[in-house]
Parts: structure tokens; sequence; C-alpha cells
């Protein structure tokens, strides 16, 4: 499946849906389902209480995971600090990795935005490959993420 393709099922999944954490559980399920070779899909979103210093694991699919992330530690916590997508062909070889899964190999973390532009959290996948993800991935989730912000965050 294209991420033309897994893009439109998640429009319909979410499109005028008023219920994030359910909206989310689906998007990670959808990711999980269709791309292939991925150990872990999910979410971790900005924790409200921590002036937007720490990231709080949300929806997901996969082994259990690490439930707090402070911005800039790890891939996440990377992605949030610095509002850009990280693309992490050897999380063994990125300063400060989290190893919440020993397993993983690669990972792709993608910022989400609020209707502020403040970051909402991020969506986070794993893989056990080496150099699993793409710049075609990172594209595609873009792309994902943009509907996410769009139909669950309120960005317009």
């Amino acid at each position: 499946m294209t991420y033309t393709e897994i893009n439109m099922c998640l429009e319909s999944l979410v499109s005028g849906v008023p219920h994030r954490t359910a909206n989310l559980a689906n998007a990670a399920a959808l990711l999980y389902q269709m791309l292939p070779d991925v150990s872990w899909a999910g979410f971790y979103l900005t924790s409200p209480t921590a002036d937007g210093q720490m990231l709080v694991l949300g929806p997901f699919q996969g082994k259990t995971a690490c439930i707090e992330i402070p911005w800039g530690r790890g891939v996440c916590g990377t992605a949030a600090q610095t509002r850009r997508t990280q693309l992490v062909p050897d999380v063994h070889a990125f300063p400060g990795h989290i190893a919440c899964d020993a397993a993983s190999r690669s990972e792709i973390v993608v910022p989400l935005f609020d209707a502020n532009g403040a970051v909402a959290g991020v969506l986070d996948l794993d893989s056990a490959s080496p150099a699993r993800f793409t710049e075609e991935d990172a594209e595609g989730l873009e792309a994902f993420a943009r509907i996410l912000e769009k139909e669950v965050f309120g960005r317009a």
C-alpha cells in the first residue's frame, strides 16, 4: 500500500471524528498494519503539565514503551525540540538514544503541531531493521501528520 492510499484511509477514519484518543489509536493501528517491517508505531504527546517540555506516551501499537521523554532527549525529544523530522538509520549511533526496545535498529519521528503552531506531540515509528526508513517514508509520514494536525489538533 502506498502512502497516498494510507493517507486516504487516514482521512476517512478521522475526518469529522471529534475523539482525539480514538483518532490517534486508529492512526497508529493503520500504520502498524499497513507498513511492512515496523515494530512500533504511535504517538508521544506534549504534556500540558510540564510547560511543553515533556512528551508522554499516547496511543500506539507494539511492545510496551517509555512513558515520559524530555524534550531534547532521544529521537522523539530531538524531533520535538528541533521541530524537524528525524530519520535515523541506526539508533545506536544517535546521541542520547533512549532504548525502550532493545531490538529497535532504525526510527523515524515526525513532529505534530497544534492550531497555534506549538508542538502537540510526535509520530514515532521503529523497526528492527537497520535503515528501514527512507526519504519517501519521511515525505509520506509528514503528509500523514498534516492530516492529523488538521483533523485532530485543529491546525488550519
